[in-house]
């Protein structure tokens, strides 16, 4: 999607400190942290949102989620990790291509919201 901030970082028109790459994925440190560690992972295909995937592409949300345990494991997040998906305006999703939070490095509260 050519306006959407998400995609320009996957194509590397816009910098960020990526901390994990592979070919169907990319992931960057949030320039808003919510915890030592807060790592956004993105398909670099353009989804709005969650909604938006379709069932053949089904494949690209475990892809997402491998990829936050392996970054969770790099990053030494033994002690535990939260992985925050907002799908929707209400949710709080603000950037509107699909993306996992991985936060972590202190005590996460229950409830979240």
């Amino acid at each position: 999607m050519e306006d959407c901030l998400f995609c320009k970082i996957a194509k590397k028109e816009i910098p960020s400190e990526t901390v994990y790459e592979n070919d169907s994925l990319i992931a960057f440190r949030d320039i808003d942290p919510q915890a030592p560690t807060h790592i956004l992972i993105i398909p670099k295909e353009h989804f709005a949102s969650l909604e938006e995937i379709p069932e053949e592409k089904k494949g690209i949300l475990a892809d997402l989620l491998l990829a936050a345990r392996q970054i969770a494991k790099d990053k030494e997040l033994s002690r535990g990790y939260r992985i925050v998906l907002n799908t929707g305006k209400d949710s709080g999703q603000a950037v509107f291509h699909i993306h996992f939070h991985l936060l972590g490095g202190r005590q996460m509260t229950w409830p979240p919201g």
